[in-house]
């Protein structure tokens, strides 16, 4: 049994405005004010793991020692099989460059490594997402959303940010970046993992 959230203020440890919003608008229902580390000043920490749960857990329960409230964070990427499962955590790694975050780069990155590998058809994949959701007493409750797929070639669409271009899916004919958001946002990772959460923690 997850430990319930009965607090009405939430730390969420991002210094990223819109998965704010997000999380924010999610939690509207249930009377909870949320603010960001980054409104909150907090440095982010150095993620020296190599799983994502190990990563979201060293930035909450960072934020919640720091401030003595609650915090949630989250730490997701893409999985490929043919790839043996990266980039995963590395995911944004991928896509750092001189100019900064690139993402084309980090997907044509990924799909010559698969060429490089003669990686059957279909090439599958998985988004993942893995909120910690931890107490200032040192307690955390875990909850992971996945969803399923394949990676395409070339890119398709614009809508979505990251890998969305070259996601495509399970029952889906579309890439993320093809979808409208709101229906991306209900069948995504994070949406999976969000449900959980709530229902964890506040249902």
């Amino acid at each position: 049994m997850a430990r319930r959230f009965d607090g009405d203020r939430l730390l969420v440890a991002t210094h990223n405005r819109g998965k704010l919003e997000e999380i924010a608008a999610l939690l509207a229902p249930w009377g909870v004010s949320v603010v960001s580390a980054g409104e909150m000043g907090l440095p982010e920490p150095e993620e020296t793991e190599e799983t994502f749960v190990g990563n979201a857990r060293i930035k909450a329960h960072a934020a919640a020692q720091a401030t003595g409230l609650p915090a949630l964070a989250d730490d997701s990427g893409i999985c490929v099989d043919g790839l043996g499962g990266a980039p995963g955590v590395h995911t944004a790694d991928w896509a750092e460059g001189p100019g900064g975050r690139d993402f084309i780069r980090a997907m044509t990155r990924t799909w010559e490594a698969l060429e490089a590998a003669a990686a059957p058809y279909p090439r599958r994949a998985q988004f993942r997402s893995t909120l910690v959701l931890a107490w200032p007493d040192g307690h955390d409750e875990v909850f992971e959303g996945i969803v399923g797929g394949q990676v395409v070639w070339p890119m398709r669409g614009v809508q979505g940010h990251g890998y969305d271009p070259m996601f495509q899916p399970d029952g889906h004919d579309v890439t993320f970046a093809e979808m409208p958001a709101e229906e991306k946002n209900r069948i995504s990772h994070r949406a999976d993992a969000f449900a959980k959460f709530v229902a964890g923690c506040f249902a």
